[in-house]
């Protein structure tokens, strides 16, 4: 991965990683964790890395610098998969400056003890500029993108901007995955929640000249840079990429997927573009993903103790989580003696914004039959 004659980078795969975040899966694919370093009269190493990238971060960082020693780290986000070698490099490099949000200063002991740190941190505000030589950083504050201290920095004479966790993505460079094979999953499972402060951050990025991003997981972004935003345009805005149908569906003795599965052939045969996932056995995050992805929802699911079968709640749970809105949606139940899965599951919609929720519920008893069939035309005819 390269940046520049001048800008290096000293970021580590992790290819061993089964958990992101001891909750999303990426045993198959892994993650980057990204860093730069700035060789200029003020040499400014861009962000460290997680704990388990230390050693090659820095070997890496070590070839770079050679017998140099750098002026500055710049700190965008103090989450531990960026910022568990703050305090090695501090130590090592006791001259060397730290340049934060001041919200990251004010962090950054819940972390690490830094020796002298007043004297050795520079907080710096909304579109300040420190020069380092040829290269001139300019910040600018990202709060809740997705951390309370975020900032990203522009560097002027190159027209790069280090994005922090936008721009983000699941993926190993070794993995020789596209930016968007995983960049979707990534957004909605990370940033989702915080589409309004991606959109003040998107204004900012608009009144710059951009030719290459650089994020903190995931390959460097250059080209048509209008891609990326347009996609980032998109997700924070809830807006859905595809015309279709998702059907989410958490089935305990495989009644309700057999009447799911039969439903979606019939919408394909009617034209429609659908999609079906089993909850049971796909991760959630899977599943937050493709919500992202469609215009239409029809969640199914089954009464479980005299309450929504847990799959299904956990992906309610996520969606909430996640500030998920601007959906059409329906519902598919299925109980036995006494359901009650599409009440509790419009209660958990209902708690979310803009959604148009269709009627009418298709309610099973144990196994779909005949009678059902009408349901199943109507909310098809709903679902249009």
């Amino acid at each position: 991965m390269t940046v520049s004659d001048s800008i290096k980078y000293v970021g580590v795969d992790d290819t061993t990683i089964e958990l992101f975040e001891s909750q999303y899966p990426v045993d198959d694919i892994g993650i980057t964790y990204n860093s730069y370093v700035i060789l200029d009269d003020q040499i400014t190493v861009m962000d460290t890395v997680d704990a388990r990238g230390t050693e090659g971060w820095q070997k890496n960082l070590a070839e770079v610098l050679g017998d140099k020693a750098p002026a500055n780290l710049v700190i965008s986000h103090l989450e531990p998969d960026h910022s568990a070698n703050i305090k090695w490099l501090a130590d090592k490099y006791p001259d060397m400056k730290l340049i934060g949000s001041a919200k990251a200063k004010a962090m950054l002991p819940q972390f690490f003890e830094i020796d002298n740190l007043e004297e050795r941190f520079i907080a710096v505000a909304e579109a300040q500029e420190i020069s380092i030589g040829s290269h001139t950083l300019q910040f600018f504050m990202a709060p809740m993108v997705h951390w309370p201290e975020v900032m990203v920095t522009y560097e002027k004479s190159e027209k790069v901007l280090f994005s922090a966790d936008g721009f983000g993505t699941f993926g190993a460079s070794s993995a020789g995955r596209a930016w968007e094979d995983d960049a979707l999953h990534y957004y909605g499972n990370i940033v989702g929640k915080y589409g309004t402060s991606v959109q003040a951050l998107l204004k900012k990025a608009a009144a710059l000249d951009i030719e290459k991003i650089c994020p903190l997981h995931g390959p460097v972004l250059e080209g048509d840079l209008s891609f990326y935003i347009n996609k980032y345009e998109l997700w924070s805005t809830y807006t859905p990429e595809e015309k279709g149908i998702f059907i989410p569906y958490a089935s305990i003795h495989g009644n309700t997927k057999r009447a799911v599965l039969e439903f979606a052939k019939k919408l394909e045969a009617d034209g429609e573009n659908v999609k079906t996932m089993d909850l049971t056995e796909e991760d959630v995050s899977e599943a937050v993903e493709s919500c992202f992805i469609y215009d239409r929802i029809i969640f199914a699911a089954c009464t479980y103790d005299g309450e929504l079968f847990p799959p299904m709640m956990d992906l309610m749970y996520h969606l909430k989580l996640k500030n998920f809105q601007n959906r059409k949606v329906g519902f598919i139940e299925n109980g036995s003696w006494g359901p009650v899965a599409a009440r509790k599951m419009r209660e958990q919609v209902e708690m979310m914004k803009n959604m148009e929720i269709v009627e009418p519920v298709v309610t099973i008893k144990s196994v779909a039959k005949a009678e059902n069939e009408p349901q199943f035309d109507a909310l098809a005819k709903a679902m249009k």
